[in-house]
């Protein structure tokens, strides 16, 4: 090897590859890497200075005072490979040679990400075949939802199901999402390309923390890439949480269409079918004496009835479903009227009913007294009892409006 007419040449980072490859890898004009020079046989070096320089490589020692080596002093300042320059033929193979290692790293990295996006999708597959939809704490939603690589959209139910969290609508809620999963799950359309997840409170709090979630129900959308929009939250408030209306959603988000499928209920069916058996019984005990259908006090007892339902808020309470009151865990009192004019409890309803029966007959009662031909006396009675329930009840049913609706400035006796 020639040792006085090679050319020095740097170290690049050509040849550390091929160093960590396995190979040793000279190229001309690159350095020797760092180490060890150890060709056998130093010889004097003639330049200014004094030392010694190896045959190999330029790297000189210079000696301390007296011709020893200075304490803590490195023994070479320098470490260079003096390669001679191959031909051309070579070069070109060596830097093929390059390329191939290269590409196989490439290819190394990219095989490994293929093989742990099978396992997540293999294994979210394998609890899709136990459950349509998968529970999750916060270790899973972090692997399987949050961290790439992921192909797969993820549906995601943020709730709190345990008893003590008193959600009712969590539950109702949950019912209908588990109509959704259920229905992918069973159509003809089912693939790897979307998946229904749920994360309890109680089981990822952990989660709830992270996305900056403080209530529930929530339904979100993960995409296959980057991180959710605003659009990839259902908005539960204003549509409501109706299988019908989760699928149009994911459709929207993902393409995916599902076709609701619900279960057959037959309790409306029986309900009606025992209310016509009734009706139809008391017809047939009454067939020779028809007269009370033709009662107008009957029809408007059952007319108010209906409009009393109505106007107390009956109809919200089977949609949305919420508690019959609340009791505050601080101090323990009880409230049976709600806050907020956006919501109401169940007593609440059962309240303004009563206050609207009550209110009704006191209009009934001075109807009477004014239409009735009967004694001065009874007539008087009857319309201070029919004022007296019209004033007390109606005040007090304004002091709930007022107390719901913040800020109404008019008020009837009672405050």
């Amino acid at each position: 090897m020639p040792t006085t007419s090679a050319k020095m040449a740097p170290v690049s980072s050509l040849q550390h590859a091929a160093l960590r490859a396995g190979l040793e890898l000279h190229l001309p004009g690159a350095a020797a890497p760092r180490g060890r020079c150890d060709w056998p046989g130093p010889e004097p070096n003639q330049r200014r200075g004094g030392g010694q320089r190896c045959r190999r490589c330029s790297a000189r020692r210079r000696p301390a005072a007296g011709g020893k080596m200075a304490p803590g002093a490195r023994p070479w300042r320098r470490l260079s490979v003096l390669v001679p320059h191959p031909p051309a033929g070579s070069r070109l193979l060596l830097l093929l040679l390059f390329l191939l290692l290269l590409c196989g790293q490439l290819g190394g990295g990219q095989k490994k990400k293929e093989n742990l996006l099978a396992e997540k999708v293999e294994q979210l597959m394998e609890w899709s075949s136990r459950r349509s939809v998968i529970r999750m704490n916060g270790d899973k939603f972090r692997r399987f939802v949050k961290a790439p690589p992921r192909n797969y959209s993820v549906i995601v139910m943020f709730t709190a199901l345990q008893p003590q969290r008193q959600c009712s609508v969590c539950r109702q809620a949950n019912e209908e999402y588990q109509v959704l999963a259920n229905s992918w799950r069973y159509s003809s359309a089912f693939s790897n390309k979307l998946f229904f997840t749920i994360v309890d409170y109680d089981e990822g709090a952990d989660v709830f923390q992270q996305l900056n979630m403080n209530s529930a129900p929530t339904f979100m959308h993960f995409p296959p890439k980057g991180k959710p929009k605003r659009a990839d939250t259902f908005d539960l408030q204003r549509i409501g949480f109706a299988a019908e209306q989760l699928a149009k959603w994911i459709a929207d988000r993902t393409d995916v269409h599902i076709r609701v499928f619900r279960p057959p209920n037959y309790s409306g069916t029986i309900a009606l079918a025992l209310l016509v058996s009734l009706v139809g019984g008391l017809l047939y005990l009454r067939r020779n004496n028809l007269e009370f259908i033709y009662n107008k006090t009957g029809w408007a007892m059952a007319a108010l009835c209906v409009v009393f339902a109505m106007t107390s808020g009956q109809m919200w309470n089977h949609i949305r479903g919420p508690p019959y009151a609340h009791k505050n865990p601080q101090n323990g009192q009880v409230s049976y009227i709600h806050g907020s004019s956006q919501a109401q409890f169940v007593a609440e309803s059962h309240i303004i009913l009563l206050l609207n029966a009550a209110i009704t007959m006191g209009m009934v009662l001075l109807n009477e007294a004014a239409t009735s031909k009967g004694d001065v006396g009874k007539r008087r009675i009857i319309c201070l009892v029919g004022l007296g329930l019209v004033v007390f009840f109606f005040s007090f049913l304004l002091s709930i409006f007022r107390s719901k609706y913040h800020g109404y400035p008019y008020s009837f006796l009672i405050k």
